[in-house]
């Protein structure tokens, strides 16, 4: 599993470039096309770990419920961001990668509830939890640059 959490240490690093290399004004802005914004997708990332990882192995949440409320699936992005909550969102995407390995390696996970996922995978453990995250996040570091282009060429 050494191989996915470093995976997962470096999409997360992908992913907070982006929060610390990207305006305030542009994380929030929906670009043409879209549904939802850069912000959006990398708190995304954090709530769909917790449910992912937490939920499913009957443990509780490693951050506010806020975040998963706010930003799990069938969300829509809040235009409203406060500096103070980018900031906050920083220091989840570090941490929480820290504390799932540090939870791993203490056995937190010894159950965990099969669940199909809307990608259409099956994930029968917190390792399989594990590996379809890293692609899922992915996935959203993908959009987010994606959006990140499409804003950039719309200033232009």
């Amino acid at each position: 599993m050494n191989y996915h959490f470093q995976a997962h240490r470096q999409v997360r690093k992908n992913l907070l470039d982006i929060l610390q290399n990207t305006s305030h004004e542009d994380l929030l802005l929906i670009p043409d096309g879209f549904n939802n914004n850069i912000y959006w997708n990398i708190a995304h990332t954090v709530a769909t770990q917790q449910l992912l990882h937490y939920y499913l192995s009957g443990n509780p949440f490693r951050i506010d419920k806020y975040w998963i409320e706010t930003y799990k699936k069938g969300t829509l992005p809040n235009l409203n961001v406060q500096k103070s909550e980018v900031e906050d969102l920083e220091f989840l995407l570090t941490e929480t990668s820290k504390t799932l390995m540090k939870d791993f390696d203490n056995d937190f996970f010894s159950d965990y509830t099969p669940y199909t996922t809307s990608f259409g995978m099956d994930l029968k453990s917190i390792q399989d939890a594990i590996i379809f995250n890293n692609m899922h996040e992915s996935l959203h570091y993908g959009y987010a640059m994606a959006q990140k282009r499409a804003i950039l060429g719309e200033k232009y």
